[in-house]
């Protein structure tokens, strides 16, 4: 796997030549570089996040950003407009996509080109509440900068190595052959998540028997040994797995069907229903904000609920993932809730101390970077994911 390097966050202030990375020491530009620098896009269920970062085998960050939902129509051109560099000091050599779903051919970052446009078309049944927004971007870009490469990176390429005891789901033959089958989300993340780990906690623990979690509006895990996924919560498409903040999770089939059959939705209703009005927002009756329910929860007991069911559903993933992998070494906390949740996270590993996890309350309360104590025979990591320099990293790679 390619070195990823956490490069230190800037929140759209402008870099300079003193730039540092993540441990604050001083990042130098190699000639590699060419003092050129590569967009990042980042399309997310609630926001646009994009970053400049230098064109370089360690990508360093200049300008971080995002952009509301709302403003998605035109927001190619505001992000272009402020990441414009007037005085040519980084010009931007690419722009480079997150892409949610690649199907059952699509897993190595690439190039944009026509024919791969028209294969993303072609899998938008995949990710319907994804793939036509990503694809827009792509598309703005090109009336925009029609001389720019694109390169794309797909989320669902971390779980291309499934075991088929995994990856099958159990339907008649031809559905899997037409790649109906579980893909698992989140991929760009969980990519700099186990790189993150080893720099930190050394080979050894990275190599082990991991799970990692990407708790936020959307909320995923993956079980890894020796860095490769063996299994993972989303299946399909990013709606199942464990309860999220507008997504159902995993369902009973037959509630889909008597959905459908007692409303009359067609299946584009019935996908919007369990996307974007189920999961806590459904539980709770409107909120499905984490930190509204945290606040809220003492006084209404819809919102408690939600929060029980959340912690619930990501204990009881941890605890199968232990015995899929056959023990656990390590736990890694990361997205919105996962870095800044600290009752959240209590909560899920008090369900799992038989397992020999022990948390730090002091550490946790501080969102440390590690909150297990030292007797626990599992360690608990808390690690702040960056999806846009696995982005940043793969166009260096594809344009050398």
């Amino acid at each position: 796997m390619q070195a990823i390097t956490r490069p230190k966050r800037r929140d759209c202030t402008r870099g300079t030549s003193g730039r540092s990375n993540a441990d604050n020491t001083p990042v130098t530009l190699g000639s590699e570089s060419a003092n050129r620098s590569v967009l990042a896009v980042n399309s997310g269920s609630s926001s646009i996040k994009f970053a400049l970062f230098t064109l370089a085998p360690e990508p360093s960050a200049l300008i971080r950003g995002a952009i509301d939902e709302a403003a998605r129509a035109t927001a190619v051109d505001e992000v272009l407009e402020r990441v414009a560099d007037p005085l040519g000091t980084y010009p931007l050599a690419a722009v480079g996509h997150r892409i949610v779903h690649g199907g059952p051919a699509l897993s190595a970052p690439q190039l944009v080109t026509d024919q791969l446009l028209t294969t993303l078309r072609g899998l938008v049944s995949f990710a319907p509440n994804h793939l036509p927004a990503e694809i827009h971007l792509i598309d703005a870009v090109r009336r925009l900068r029609g001389d720019m490469p694109q390169l794309v990176c797909f989320d669902t390429a971390f779980h291309a190595a499934l075991p088929d005891v995994a990856r099958r789901l159990a339907i008649p033959r031809a559905y899997d052959a037409q790649g109906v089958r579980r893909y698992g989300f989140h991929g760009l993340s969980y990519t700099f998540l186990i790189h993150e780990l080893q720099r930190r906690a050394g080979h050894a623990q990275a190599s082990g028997k991991v799970v990692l979690t990407h708790l936020g509006s959307g909320s995923s895990l993956a079980a890894v040994r020796e860095g490769r996924c063996i299994d993972t919560s989303m299946g399909f498409t990013p709606i199942g797995g464990v309860v999220m903040s507008t997504r159902s999770g995993d369902l009973d089939p037959g509630v889909v069907t008597y959905i459908a059959r007692s409303t009359g939705m067609d299946a584009d209703r019935v996908e919007h229903e369990l996307s974007h009005r189920s999961g806590l927002k459904g539980v709770s009756g409107g909120v499905g904000d984490m930190r509204d329910l945290l606040a809220r929860e003492a006084t209404d007991d819809a919102c408690r609920l939600a929060v029980s069911i959340y912690c619930y559903e990501i204990t009881k993933r941890i605890g199968a993932y232990a015995a899929a992998l056959g023990g656990l070494d390590a736990i890694v906390f990361s997205g919105g809730i996962g870095e800044h949740a600290p009752a959240v996270r209590a909560r899920i590993c008090g369900g799992l101390e038989f397992l020999g996890i022990s948390l730090d309350e002091r550490h946790n309360a501080e969102n440390a970077a590690m909150i297990s104590t030292s007797t626990s025979r599992v360690a608990v990591h808390v690690i702040p994911t960056d999806e846009e320099v696995v982005i940043a990293a793969a166009a260096y790679q594809l344009l050398h």
